[in-house]
């Protein structure tokens, strides 16, 4: 029986597969977000392990103000700064069934700008 996915779990996939085809062996910068929240998180496929993370949940985060955009950009910082201080400095940047727009562009280009390469 075949097995009907939605229109985000395709391009979920499709995300997911051209990862795994362009960065053999690289580390992933995966992304999640919610209608209120976002987090971000570095994960080494191979090992099966996450190397660091951030989300608008942690108390440091959630204790800021501003609208989600701005929270967005302050997880990408938090998440690219943990990074860096394991030594990771080159990822993919996995936006998973997200459009790179708005909250997942500002987490994107905060992680840039502090450091990260993708």
């Amino acid at each position: 029986m075949k097995k009907i996915l939605s229109a985000n779990q395709k391009r979920s996939m499709r995300t997911r597969a051209t990862l795994k085809r362009v960065g053999k062996g690289k580390l992933r910068l995966s992304v999640f977000r919610s209608s209120k929240n976002i987090s971000a998180q570095i994960i080494d496929d191979s090992k099966g392990i996450t190397l660091a993370s951030a989300s608008s949940l942690e108390a440091d985060i959630r204790s800021k103000d501003g609208a989600k955009s701005e929270i967005a950009t302050f997880v990408g910082e938090t998440v690219a700064k943990r990074a860096i201080e394991k030594g990771v400095k080159e990822v993919m940047f996995d936006r998973g069934p997200y459009l790179f727009h708005g909250r997942v562009k500002a987490l994107a280009e905060a992680a840039r700008a502090a450091g990260l390469q993708f």
